[in-house]
């Protein structure tokens, strides 16, 4: 029978995969379909990433909280060490672009609709893709901090 701790990594490390891939996957189609000019395909891709974000990211995102904070448990991580401080100062962060940009995808897949009614993009949907992009980058590096951090473990956890 496998320890508790290998079963809680597993799920952690996975659980990061999928935030990375679906952030990464959303960004990339995002910008794919935003550079097409396409109505259609802007709002058929809009669609999918609201719903690639409920079901993929969201749950991944819950995981890696629950199962970080329950392998912090395991190994006696102090939650007052630079490690972990950075950890949820970038955890914060991602926070504090993701859930903009979260209401942001709702208008813009407003937006999108509205541009097949028109028959062309708007300049709206083009302003707020480019506030969704420039939130999107912070939080993207920040995810790629946070990797580093757990994987290297470069500052104390004690």
């Amino acid at each position: 029978m496998m320890e508790p701790y290998f079963i809680a990594k597993f799920i952690h490390i996975l659980a990061a995969i999928v935030v990375m891939g679906t952030g990464a996957g959303i960004a990339f189609f995002m910008f794919m379909a935003n550079r097409s000019n396409n109505p259609q395909a802007i709002y058929v891709t809009t669609q999918h990433v609201v719903l690639g974000d409920w079901l993929f990211t969201t749950p991944a995102v819950v995981t890696q909280i629950v199962s970080g904070l329950y392998l912090m448990h395991l190994l006696g991580y102090s939650y007052q060490s630079p490690w972990f401080l950075m950890v949820a100062g970038l955890f914060g962060l991602i926070g504090l672009c993701w859930l903009p940009v979260l209401k942001i995808q709702y208008r813009l897949r407003r937006l999108a609709k509205e541009s097949i009614d028109k028959g062309h993009v708007t300049g709206e949907f083009k302003a707020l893709m480019r506030r969704w992009t420039l939130l999107g980058i912070p939080a993207f590096i920040a995810i790629l901090a946070l990797l580093v951090l757990m994987v290297f473990k470069p500052l104390s956890v004690v």
